[in-house]
């Protein structure tokens, strides 16, 4: 549909053109507000990580079902845990374990019946109440023992009352299924110089503590534990505190098994207890008395592949120690690398356990994009050792208290020992970018209330972005507004406070408070928790619109076609910092605390020159809407001096708040940008994934292609001279490693003659010499084009490396979708029908 403006008519098809420009440009235009502040003060460092899927990738989920509170009769204070899996290696299964469980508890209220989880367990033996322990050899006889697998619940009957403020200990014996789902306690299998093994662990979060031993698995009956796990002799094992003691026992049929027993462990939740028997070998390294271990598969560890993670964690410990001002509290720590784990990795106190590919890499392999990954997932788990595991979310609905802090430290963690990363760029392109589009479609807020999540509710649907991104983006803006010299003292105050205990976001507000209170170079319009609940209690963001004429300022809810306006207690109202700058002159803070308001400060002249940029650094959780006088001005700048772009970051737009013309006028200028990082933000808008399909044979393509292709020459060509003479020269460039595809990918889905011969030319010398290796960092879209645009030769030669036996999983996972290239009719839309190779017909 055409729009009308400025006696400038645009016809259907450049409107679909410009639709698609102004997602991406003003997506990459205001490749304008951030990075001004800190650029002015140091040069733009080399390129940044990837985010790790996830650097928060959640866990597996499970059935959704209702989460029953347990009632407040009892408060447990220990665990005596014995753990025996019935496993010796080579044996078939079905496999079981066994377990015996003594809690140590206070009685809070007179009670005659205790209730506490268990899910999927059998009993094993009679359960046995003790105590009052004030009394020797006194117990309350146990009536019977009921369980109740839809609440996920053993419900003991008593005979008698246990009574308040006296303690007692529940003894229970149990016995469940070692199953390969990576839930709970689980057994996986793998093989490690070529002979096939396996091995135990768990994987407790958030709620399969219960399924693993009768407990009260609730994140604020912290309680202490001491482990003892029985295990064949030719595996180690491993748990939360260090082992104390290894010796034996026969089990009833004579065989000799190892029991391995555990230092008494520090007050933690039950999701946090973890077990891992295994046969791996480990490196070690030590810090500030704090040994730490990475333990993996022998052929791992013979090769160096840990190497980098052992060698980056005790550093990012003592960065975390040094700037929260919190010692870590634990003597070791252990770090195991799993063939088979449903997350990217999981924080468990002192034996932190990840995906294989999570902590691995090539000693040969120099190339920062992979080490960026494995330091951000590094640094994300030990954040929670302090947010999470030292101060744990007093229950589920304020999971972004552990998860959003622990996503904000893995940045800060990872560019410490990976300085020549970028901490702005790579937070917003991946953090903030990604989460503000996701959070225009989705209805919930962050802080949820505890009663909804009570009922009927799947708690796994809490790990997702808005817990994690959104989370980390509301607290990279909280630091911006405080400064981080007052966000770090509030969060070294809240840390000290709760330590071994629970919090909810309110706790973290009033320390926050305290600090600000007790200074006086930064004011705030309102109190902290008045500010903070407006991001944390209500769905979505705002999308700030500014008038020059006037000097206004407007707030609403960002939405898009996908969402409506909610409704809510705040009226869609936040109280927003803004930070701004006019005609490149930083200006002070000021803040926007109702729907509209008048700042004469922005009011401009008439000169083309005069301009403003709201939300300077991209630390705002918010969308900037401009008027047209303003965007015109920004295009002039950009148009007239393309390198301001350096000091101008990325926001978001979407095409429905700005027109199509101003939107193409705002792309002019691409020709000149030299930045992947902005490009990147203008493909991934422009040119979506789920969007090539679609576009490739309609009418707006050969616009497109004739567009966009015009303004890609420059850097196309300058990267392309790298991959031919020295792509070795990039492993440096972090932005080149992780955005180089998308950027080579289009050209050649643009049909660029150059970018076609560049794959065909690759994958021939491949094809000619199977020794040689296609830069990683290109290497799909180079299998895709050169399979593609080849004949049938290319296209099994593909099938014959595919099948080699030394193909690894990410090879095979290129060379099959390269096969898909050359099976899709049309994937080269420069390649007519009839030219395309018979396997693609």
């Amino acid at each position: 549909m055409g729009t009308r403006g400025g006696g400038l008519y645009v016809g259907r098809r450049a409107a679909a053109v410009g639709a698609a420009l102004l997602l991406a440009l003003l997506v990459a235009l205001l490749a304008l507000a951030a990075l001004y502040g800190r650029c002015r003060q140091e040069a733009a460092p080399p390129p940044s990580p990837r985010a790790p899927g996830p650097a928060a990738p959640p866990p597996p989920a499970p059935a959704a079902g209702s989460v029953r509170r347990l009632p407040r009769h009892l408060l447990p204070l220990h665990y005596d845990l014995e753990l025996w899996p019935r496993v010796r290696p080579g044996q078939a299964g079905p496999f079981a374990f066994t377990g015996q469980v003594n809690i140590t508890v206070r009685c809070l209220q007179d009670t005659d019946a205790v209730v506490l989880h268990s899910a999927g367990l059998r009993s094993r033996g009679a359960a046995a109440v003790r105590g009052p322990l004030s009394e020797p050899g006194a117990a309350v006889e146990v009536a019977g023992l009921r369980q109740d697998e839809a609440g996920e619940v053993a419900v003991l009957e008593l005979r008698g009352r246990l009574r308040a403020g006296r303690r007692y200990v529940l003894q229970l014996g149990f016995q469940g299924r070692l199953e390969e789902d990576l839930d709970g306690l689980f057994l996986t299998r793998y093989t490690d110089r070529g002979q096939s093994s396996m091995l135990i662990a768990s994987q407790m979060e958030p709620t399969y503590a219960r399924r693993v031993y009768p407990c009260f698995d609730e994140p604020a009956m912290k309680a202490t534990f001491n482990i003892r796990i029985i295990h064949d002799p030719s595996y180690v094992a491993l748990s939360n505190m260090p082992a104390i003691d290894v010796s034996e026992v026969k089990d009833e049929n004579g065989s000799l098994w190892t029991v391995t027993t555990f230092n008494t462990s520090l007050k933690m939740s039950t999701y946090l207890t973890a077990f891992v028997i295994c046969d791996f070998d480990y490196v070690t390294r030590t810090e500030r008395g704090n040994e730490i271990r990475i333990w993996a598969r022998k052929e791992a560890v013979k090769n160096g592949y840990v190497d980098y993670a052992v060698n980056i964690t005790g550093p990012i410990f003592s960065f975390l120690e040094d700037i929260l001002n919190v010692s870590y509290p634990l003597p070791k720590t252990d770090l195991v690398a799993l063939p088979d784990f449903g997350a990217g990795g999981m924080e468990n106190w002192g034996l932190m356990i990840f995906q294989e590919a999570s902590l691995m890499n090539l000693p040969s392999d120099e190339f920062t994009s992979r080490k960026a990954m494995i330091a951000l997932i590094v640094s994300h788990e030990l954040g929670h050792q302090w947010f999470g595991n030292l101060v744990t979310m007093n229950w589920w609905n304020d999971l972004w208290l552990n998860e959003g802090l622990a996503s904000y430290f893995e940045y800060l963690g990872a560019t410490f020992v990976e300085p020549k990363l970028s901490l702005d760029k790579i937070f917003y392109a991946h953090v903030v970018q990604p989460v503000l589009r996701e959070d225009s479609e989705i209805a919930r807020s962050l802080s949820e209330s505890e009663d909804k999540i009570k009922g009927s509710f799947s708690l796994m649907s809490l790990f997702d972005n808005i817990t994690y991104s959104k989370g980390a983006s509301i607290t990279w803006m909280l630091s911006g507004f405080l400064t981080e010299k007052l966000f770090i003292r509030a969060l070294t105050s809240y840390l000290k406070e709760f330590s071994f205990s629970n919090a909810n976001q309110d706790d973290l507000w009033t320390h926050i408070q305290m600090v600000v209170d007790a200074q006086d170079e930064v004011q705030l319009p309102a109190p902290v928790k008045q500010i903070m609940d407006s991001w944390t209690c209500q769905n979505g963001f705002p999308v700030l619109t500014l008038n020059l004429t006037s000097g206004t300022i407007r707030q609403e809810q960002f939405f898009n076609k996908n969402n409506r306006k909610s409704t809510d207690s705040y009226n869609n109202t936040w109280i927003i910092p803004i930070s701004w700058m006019r005609n490149g002159s930083s200006q002070p803070l000021t803040w926007l605390d109702k729907s509209s308001k008048m700042f004469p400060e922005m009011q401009v002249s008439e000169s083309d020159y005069d301009w403003i940029l709201l939300n300077v650094n991209l630390s705002g959780y918010y969308r900037v809407n401009y008027d047209q006088l303003n965007l015109k001005r920004l295009a002039h700048l950009l148009e007239n001096d393309p390198k301001v772009r350096s000091y101008l970051f990325s926001q978001a737009y979407d095409f429905g708040y700005v027109p199509i013309e101003t939107a193409l006028e705002l792309t002019k200028y691409l020709a000149r940008e030299d930045e992947l990082f902005i490009w990147n933000v203008v493909l991934l808008n422009l040119i979506p994934e789920n969007l090539e399909s679609t576009l490739k044979n309609h009418e707006v393509y050969p616009l497109l292609k004739k567009y966009l292709l015009k303004r890609m020459l420059p850097i196309y060509h300058y990267y392309a001279g790298f991959i031919r003479q020295n792509a070795d020269a990039l492993e440096d460039d972090y932005f080149a490693q992780v955005y180089l595809e998308k950027l080579l990918a289009t050209a050649c889905w643009l049909g660029l003659q150059d970018c076609l011969d560049l794959s065909s030319e690759l994958y021939a010398k491949w094809r000619d010499n199977p020794e040689y290796k296609i830069p990683f960092l290109i290497r799909r879209t180079v299998c895709c084009y050169g399979v593609a645009a080849g004949s049938d030769k290319e296209w099994n030669f593909a099938w014959e490396m595919y099948n080699h036996t030394n193909s690894v999983e990410e090879d095979e996972d290129i060379l099959l979708y390269a096969m898909s290239c050359g099976l899709q009719k049309g994937t080269n839309p420069t390649l007519p029908i009839e030219q395309l190779p018979e396997h693609a017909r």
